[in-house]
């Protein structure tokens, strides 16, 4: 060999063992700076910065494989490969082959929303890694908004990788400190907890006590937590830390290693233990981090919705954000029952003879009460009724690990599903079908079609879904693959029959209302039922903008004006912890396209001037100013109605006073309006005064500056119109 020759060689070693494999992006804005590296041994590498102060400090990203099964000779056993095994690796070994970076940047109409046109900003490092022992390919694909970060794994198709089972996914948040988080327990079947507010380092002595009973619960780990996390750091950074996109995978959870403040994803498993079923070319959602240093950007942040897919629905005419009242709260309270009789011990459907039975006396979808919610809705300008306990089974629903359980089309023999549909439709009122699955969700899809039909002969163009209980098939979860893959497909099909859904008690939503704009609610949290269940704490609803609506909007339910519920139900003594002025502010603060007037039509005829309000605000959106947050203690919001000059303020707080500002520079300079405040009296205070409140009127122009208290538990509501003329201003004091 030529001297040449043997320099060349010598020097391209030398290159290979200094090439860097580290990689740097920032955000449009320069504020973020995301860097990429390979470490020692092989392990994809990532942190994150924002102005200088670390978000993430390096982390580590991959996942591991499960071993495949292998019949040992003469034996006929399966047995797993170990988990030492290199070939279960995905999360080290790793080599650079390629990296390219992108900018991209549009803006997009959503079919509703908080806003009528959302920008999609963001620069992009796609790193391609190769395994050179096993030859299996795998990407990671980082999108840097100017407001957080999105990243996921892409699987190119390949020889070396195609059916695959994950055992772990272990993609990991390490934190720069010991920070504020506002948490719950990390479960793979419900998220409805209460938050706990405390320091990292404090999430294990204090699991035990936020641990509360439901339905359906199985926790996992005593430093567990479930997303989206809400954080605060010492030095004033809020950081929020979800997925976006979960389609065909299993649910994210953090589970915490509370000695080095590492957080690592921990996915929900399947009933034989696997955390999911891939098939090259595929993807997994993206992990998102939002961050900045003023929390009003992590509720405005659009991060979610832009990591999903385009609306893939082409005609959307039919999918209307909608105001409804329902037969409901009567029954959460225990006023009423969901059941008709009882007198059977157990229902079979199809053998049980209803008609021999003696009603209770208690059930509440009865046609003639139903028709009296249709009268209020259509007195008070609401768009549709729900009725839930309409169908048979309820009897005999719940804990019996039932298949058949109800049938979504077979009336109670005091309900006319006809003549409800018929009175309806005379009144300009639609109907809301609700579906509860009791969990039972392969008895559900063995029906969907023929109860969607149903739903659309009986002129109901929207379902309420409930997943309460265990999941059957046995030993499933409520968050796993093969269940959020149900809940996709039930939206989904639903798009054949022109229906909208909103799901309770199914995954955490994670911005695919984007791609299914007939998603107009989920539940997925503590709503307004557990007010009925001992109360919640003062504070959830100024925390769960921060958290679980960054996925999508919430069937919360507000609106409930009357606080001690024994007064509906002697048996009951809860009492929901807010004030009657909180409770107006949340349909503002906690947007959505779905909002109901939970309280019953006696208790709001009690509060007509109060109840105008929720009359009166709209559920769609042109426009939102968030105005003052921060999580766990107030939050002020906004909204400019959609096609229309109307603006709505709203203001919850939490358990302390809070003396808010409004500033209303939001409003046209060139214009005045008449403001409507509604807020807490003086001496209001969510135990001790609920429904103390005062309503005001103003004059505001643009250079208006209103403050305003808000009581424990309590907050503000104000709808403001344009002044079209300067009769409409006499004796109206203006604010200054």
């Amino acid at each position: 060999m030529s001297q040449t020759k043997i320099f060349a060689l010598l020097a391209g070693i030398l290159f290979a063992t200094m090439v860097s494999y580290s990689q740097s992006l920032k955000s449009p804005n320069g504020n973020l700076t995301l860097t990429f590296d390979i470490q020692n041994g092989g392990v994809p590498t990532y942190q994150l910065s924002y102005k200088g102060k670390a978000v993430i400090k390096p982390s580590h990203l991959g996942l591991e494989l499960k071993g495949e099964k292998q019949v040992e000779f003469g034996t006929g056993i399966a047995v797993d490969k170990t988990p030492a095994d290199p070939t279960t690796s995905l999360y080290n070994g790793f080599k650079l082959k390629n990296s390219t970076t992108s900018t991209f940047d549009e803006t997009w109409n959503p079919v509703w929303g908080e806003e009528k046109a959302i920008r999609n900003h963001y620069n992009e490092l796609k790193v391609e890694l190769i395994q050179p022992n096993t030859q299996r390919q795998m990407n990671i694909c980082f999108r840097l908004f100017d407001d957080g970060l999105g990243f996921r794994y892409e699987f190119p198709e390949q020889k070396n990788l195609t059916y695959f089972v994950i055992r772990e996914e272990h993609s990991q948040f390490a934190m720069a400190g010991d920070h504020t988080a506002m948490w719950i327990p990390g479960d793979y079947d419900t998220q409805e907890y209460d938050y706990t507010t405390s320091k990292l380092s404090e999430i294990r002595g204090l699991m035990k006590g936020a641990i509360t009973g439901n339905a359906s619960q199985t926790l996992f780990s005593p430093t567990g937590v479930q997303t989206a996390l809400m954080m605060k750091t010492a030095d004033g950074l809020y950081i929020n830390l979800h997925e976006a996109a979960l389609v065909n995978y299993s649910c994210m959870s953090l589970n915490l290693d509370d000695k080095n403040m590492v957080f690592e994803s921990w996915l929900t498993p399947d009933a034989q233990g696997n955390k999911g079923y891939l098939q090259a070319p595929c993807t997994s959602p993206w992990r998102t981090v939002i961050v900045s240093d003023d929390a009003r950007d992590i509720l405005a942040s659009r991060i979610t919705l832009n990591l999903n897919e385009p609306c893939k629905i082409k005609d959307v005419s039919w999918i209307k954000p909608t105001k409804y009242v329902g037969v409901w709260w009567e029954m959460i309270t225990g006023k009423s029952s969901w059941s008709y009789t009882n007198d059977f011990p157990s229902i079979q459907l199809g053998v049980t003879d209803y008609a021999k039975a003696k009603p209770n006396g208690t059930h509440g979808a009865n046609t003639a009460h139903v028709k009296e919610y249709i009268d209020f809705a259509a007195a008070n300008g609401f768009d549709a009724v729900l009725v839930e306990g309409w169908n048979v089974g309820w009897e005999d629903w719940f804990g019996h690990s039932k298949d058949y359980v109800f049938d979504f089309v077979t009336p109670y023999p005091d309900f006319d599903v006809q003549e409800i549909h018929r009175y309806a439709a005379s009144k300009g009122i639609k109907m809301i079908m609700h579906h509860e699955t009791s969990s039972s969700v392969r008895n559900y899809e063995r029906h969907m079609d023929q109860a969607y039909q149903f739903m659309k002969d009986n002129g109901y163009d929207a379902v309420k879904s409930g997943y309460v209980g265990d999941i059957i098939p046995r030993g499933e979860h409520h968050y796993g693959q093969w269940i959020n893959n149900h809940y996709l497909y039930a939206v989904q099909k639903a798009v054949d029959y022109k229906i909208m859904v909103n799901g309770h008690e199914a995954v955490r939503p994670t911005g695919l209302c984007r791609t299914y704009p007939n998603m107009i609610g989920n539940e997925s949290a503590r709503g307004t039922e557990y007010q009925a269940f001992g109360g919640s704490k003062p504070n959830h609803t100024t925390i769960l903008p921060f958290t679980r609506l960054i996925g999508g909007p919430m069937d919360y339910t507000p609106g409930i004006f009357e606080n001690d519920i024994s007064k509906y139900n002697p048996t009951n003594h809860s009492w929901c912890n807010s004030t009657l002025c909180n409770q107006l502010s949340l349909y503002v603060t906690m947007a959505g396209p779905l909002q109901m007037a939970a309280d019953l039509p006696e208790t709001y005829n009690k509060f007509k001037d109060a109840f105008q309000f929720i009359k009166d605000v709209a559920v769609d959106w042109d426009e939102s100013k968030y105005l003052e947050a921060e999580p766990g203690q107030y939050l002020t919001v906004a909204r400019k109605a959609k096609n229309s000059n109307k603006w709505f303020v709203g203001c919850t707080n939490g358990e302390n006073i809070h003396q808010a500002t409004v500033d209303f520079s939001f409003l046209d300079p060139a214009k005045k309006y008449i403001a409507t405040l509604y807020a807490d009296a003086p001496n209001a205070h969510y135990k001790k005064n609920p429904q103390a409140y005062v309503i005001s009127r103003y004059v505001v122009t643009s250079k208006s500056k209103l403050m305003q208290q808000a009581a424990p538990g309590g907050g503000f509501a104000i709808s403001i119109v344009e002044a079209t003329d300067n009769a409409q201003l006499k004796g109206i004091k203006k604010l200054k």
